[in-house]
């Protein structure tokens, strides 16, 4: 008989969290064998899946596509494939790039050479370039061209001295302290506090949200396990996860959590 592996033990030995387990199993990925009282056990081909979702996830497929491959709808295969190569070799092209800035660097700081003014900042903005091109390919990813459009005309409404840089900084701080708190009861006033700073954070972005992007939004970082690691936004999905819950609780009890957009005033 085959043997059987419940999802505790799973996730000790692939590094694999129960929460990226169940979301794969939620996509209809894997389907573990289930006990009477609903303990999930994985068998040998679960985990053959398992480790083909992570390869092709690892070459940048998004989990719809997986799913296709995977149950056999492989007619774009090619194209895919094709894309795929096309955009790590951009990314290659960029990784070269910087890697011969570095060493340059590296070569001076060695020589004890002075570093000059013009050198570092041309290293500044190679990271940050490729931090914006690693967001490109997320919401190129999650989002059509109009929708982009949409998003970029409602954000320019954005208040005036708004610092993308500081923003972004600002979230990984408050990800950072969510992390290194949990876990923490959702229902908590800890938790509660929490919550109230990330939706003061997330006020310049309510102004202007309309309900397409909200929605967007939360499905974005809902389907977050199928991109992270490939782009930073500050946070884990398990913190965003945190706050989904702990936000739900206290608009449950008609605690107010912060700054809503104009179309959730309303609701529970």
């Amino acid at each position: 008989m085959d043997e059987l592996t419940d999802i505790q033990e799973v996730a000790r030995q692939t590094g694999l969290t129960t929460r990226a387990l169940r979301f794969y199993e939620g996509r209809g990925l894997i389907r573990p064998l289930r006990t009477n009282n609903g303990r999930r056990l994985y068998a040998r081909a679960d985990l053959e899946r398992l480790a083909a979702i992570m390869a092709l996830k690892r070459a940048g497929f998004s989990l719809t596509r997986i799913g296709e491959l995977l149950a056999g709808h492989n007619a774009n295969l090619g194209r895919l494939v094709e894309a795929q190569l096309a955009e790590l070799e951009l990314r290659l092209a960029e990784l070269g790039d910087t890697r011969s800035l570095l060493l340059n660097l590296q070569s001076r700081i060695s020589a004890g050479e002075p570093v000059d003014v013009a050198t570092l900042c041309s290293l500044i903005r190679k990271e940050h370039e490729m931090e914006n091109q690693k967001w490109s390919a997320v919401v190129n990813r999650y989002f059509s061209a109009e929708e982009q459009e949409r998003w970029k005309a409602s954000m320019a409404d954005v208040a005036p001295g708004f610092d993308p840089q500081a923003y972004g900084a600002s979230w990984k701080d408050l990800g950072d302290r969510i992390a290194s708190a949990l876990p923490l009861d959702p229902a908590s006033e800890a938790a509660k506090g929490f919550v109230r700073e990330w939706f003061a954070l997330l006020a310049p972005f309510t102004a202007v949200a309309t309900p397409e992007m909200w929605d967007g939004s939360v499905k974005l970082y809902e389907r977050m396990p199928e991109w992270q690691g490939q782009a930073d936004p500050g946070f884990s999905h398990e913190v965003w996860s945190f706050v989904k819950d702990a936000a739900a609780l206290m608009r449950a009890a008609g605690e107010a959590v912060g700054p809503l957009p104009a179309h959730l005033q309303s609701k529970p």
